[in-house]
C-alpha cells in the first residue's frame, strides 16, 4: 500500500507516519530528509539539490521527484510507501501517479489531517526544548518538572525554533491551505481520501488512521 499523508506544518504528520512503521511493511520518504540525505552524500541529485538550496531557491519537482525514483527503485521488499511532504501541489501529484504508474503501481490512500488553525498556533508557538539533550517542553501542555531544569537531562539552558513563532505559522498555513485546498479535491475525485482529526490525542489519531487504511 501507498500512502500520502497531507497536513499542514505541526499537524503531527511524521509523528503518525513512524507508528505506521511499526506496524506495516513500509517505508517513510520525507522529502526533507531525503534532500537532506542526498546533499550530504554528494550524489548528483544531491550536488545539484545542494546548489539549489545554497541560493535559497526551491527545489524544482522533477528533482524531487528523480530522488523519489532512486529511493523507491532501492526499496527492496518493502509493502509500499508513505509519502510526507509530497506532493504539495497538483503538478507534484500528477507527478508522482506518473512515477508509480511508470512501477505497475500507484497511490492507494490518501490521509489529511485536519487541523484548527488556531489550537495549532498555540501548540507549535508554544514549542522548546533542553539545548542538551533535545527533551521536548510546551508552554502550556508540558512545562519542566522543575522551573527551568530539563527532566531528562538536568541541562538548563532552553532553545526555541525560530520559525515556532505565531506570525511565521499563520504564514505556513496560509501557504499550506492555498497549495493543499486543490490536492484534496484532486484525491478525492480519485476516491482516495480520508480525513481524520488531526487535534486528537496522538493514540486517537493512530486508530483513526489505521481503520482509515483499512477501509475498501
Amino acid at each position: 500500500m501507498n500512502l500520502v499523508l497531507l497536513g499542514p506544518p505541526g499537524a503531527g504528520k511524521g509523528t503518525q507516519a513512524k507508528l505506521l512503521l511499526k506496524g506495516r511493511n513500509l517505508v517513510q520518504l520525507s522529502t526533507g530528509d531525503m534532500l537532506r540525505a542526498a546533499v550530504a552524500a554528494g550524489t548528483e541529485l544531491g550536488r545539484e539539490a545542494g546548489a539549489i538550496m545554497g541560493r535559497g531557491e526551491l527545489v524544482p519537482d522533477a528533482l524531487v521527484i528523480g530522488l523519489i525514483a532512486e529511493r523507491t527503485d532501492e526499496g527492496g521488499k518493502a509493502d509500499g510507501y508513505i509519502f510526507d511532504g509530497f506532493p504539495r501541489t497538483i503538478a507534484q501529484a500528477e507527478a508522482l501517479d506518473g512515477l508509480l504508474e511508470e512501477r505497475g503501481s500507484k497511490v492507494d490512500r490518501v490521509i489529511v489531517m485536519e487541523v484548527d488553525d488556531d489550537a495549532l498556533v498555540e501548540r507549535i508557538a508554544g514549542r522548546f526544548a533542553c539545548a542538551k539533550c533535545e527533551e521536548g517542553y510546551h508552554d502550556t501542555f508540558r512545562l519542566p518538572k522543575v522551573d527551568g531544569i530539563c527532566d531528562k537531562c538536568g541541562g538548563t539552558e532552553f532553545v526555541r525554533r525560530p520559525d515556532d513563532n505565531a506570525e511565521t505559522v499563520r504564514a505556513r498555513l496560509k501557504a499550506y491551505r492555498a497549495q493543499t485546498k486543490p490536492l484534496i479535491g484532486y484525491y478525492r475525485r480519485q476516491g482516495k481520501l480520508r480525513a481524520v482529526d488531526g487535534m486528537a490525542d496522538i493514540s486517537e489519531v493512530a486508530s483513526a488512521i489505521g481503520q482509515a487504511l483499512d477501509m475498501r
